[in-house]
């Protein structure tokens, strides 16, 4: 047990009754310093993956259980070509949002790729959220990145993004 003074500041992670209570101070050098990891992290990765958005965070449930509201997957860069059935894509929605859902069919037509997507948790694919073009799928230049895969796992960070997505928010 930690004995608090009248010299104790709220500055300061005060313990007591084994309780740890972190002030305001605290909290808010937490989150500056996990921003500035994030951003070192992305800039790192950038170089790495070949992509100019290597992390996406999750929204929403459609890829659970899978993926998780706040889980931060890791993008590379991938060509059209490279893209496959049963790959999860992050794509530009239609209205600029990013999309996160897993590859279900590839059309190559008249020198384009499009793909049609689902979410692991949705009955119905993308097409009934209004996203495909001409009833064709996703257009290949809406593409943002690939998940990265470590065998049939996604390279993924668990809640990291929950704190994004409480700022985002606001």
């Amino acid at each position: 047990m930690v004995v608090l003074t009248e010299e104790s500041t709220d500055a300061e992670i005060q313990v007591k009754d084994n309780h740890l209570r972190v002030g305001p101070k605290e909290i808010a050098s937490l989150v500056i310093l996990m921003i500035v990891v994030l951003l070192v992290v992305n800039i790192g990765l950038r170089g790495l993956t070949g992509s100019s958005s290597p992390i996406a965070v999750v929204r929403g449930n459609s890829m659970y259980p899978l993926l998780r509201e706040g889980d931060i997957i890791i993008l590379s860069k991938k060509s059209p070509n490279e893209i496959k059935v049963g790959d999860i894509i992050v794509y530009r929605s239609l209205r600029g949002s990013l999309i996160v859902h897993r590859v279900i069919e590839v059309e190559y037509v008249n020198g384009i790729y499009y793909f049609k997507t689902k979410g692991d948790n949705n009955i119905l694919d993308d097409k009934f959220l209004n996203e495909y073009e001409d009833g064709l799928g996703i257009n290949q230049n809406r593409v943002v990145g690939v998940a990265i895969k470590m065998g049939d796992s996604v390279l993924k960070i668990p809640y990291l993004g929950s704190i994004a997505l409480v700022l985002s928010s606001r």
